[in-house]
């Protein structure tokens, strides 16, 4: 059975390039994460790693959207082969049936790894440069006009966090951390 995984970034960003290339490979069943890939620890991957079985082949659109660093990649590349599932990686033309699939795997991964480490460095550098100059002011605090009524209810029990992170359109991290700003 050929099963896709797909990943981006955040919820706003848009899968359909991924979903249409794995479409035209085929796949049977598809997993789709909206997370980060900075770990593991993504709901549908996970679900991936369990529904897999001897003699699936896994197949994702770039090794980028499978793990971010070469020791995650390797990682659940032992896990795949551990339960004898081949993977495929169809933008660095990696089939883990083969010897050499697996020698370039290694290869991608590091350079992957090693690219993503250059963005970031660079990314900081361009921020850094941005302050000294009063341009860069970092990331406009997010303000809801009602934050204080809803976390109210929240607080007496009215609605649940999950309600109150819903109707402002925060996720659990900046919703908790502005409720102990505000104490």
């Amino acid at each position: 059975m050929k099963i896709g995984y797909i990943r981006v970034s955040t919820a706003e960003q848009n899968t359909i390039r991924q979903e249409v290339l794995l479409k035209e490979l085929g796949v049977d069943e598809l997993f789709i994460d909206k997370a980060s890939g900075k770990n593991t620890d993504r709901l549908e991957l996970k679900r991936m790693l369990t529904y897999v079985r001897q003699g699936d082949t896994v197949i994702v659109e770039s090794i980028s959207r499978f793990a971010r660093n070469t020791r995650d990649l390797l990682d659940l590349i032992a896990q795949l082969t551990n339960k004898q599932v081949e993977f495929i990686s169809k933008k660095e033309a990696i089939d883990t049936t083969t010897p050499t699939g697996r020698f370039m795997l290694t290869i991608f991964g590091a350079v992957a790894e090693l690219e993503r480490e250059y963005i970031l460095q660079r990314q900081q550098e361009g921020i850094a440069i941005a302050k000294k100059q009063g341009k860069y002011k970092g990331r406009k605090p997010i303000h809801h006009p009602d934050f204080d009524r809803i976390v109210c209810r929240w607080k007496s029990g009215d609605i649940t966090a999950i309600e109150a992170m819903h109707r402002l359109n925060m996720k659990p991290s900046t919703f908790y951390r502005k409720v102990r700003e505000i104490k």
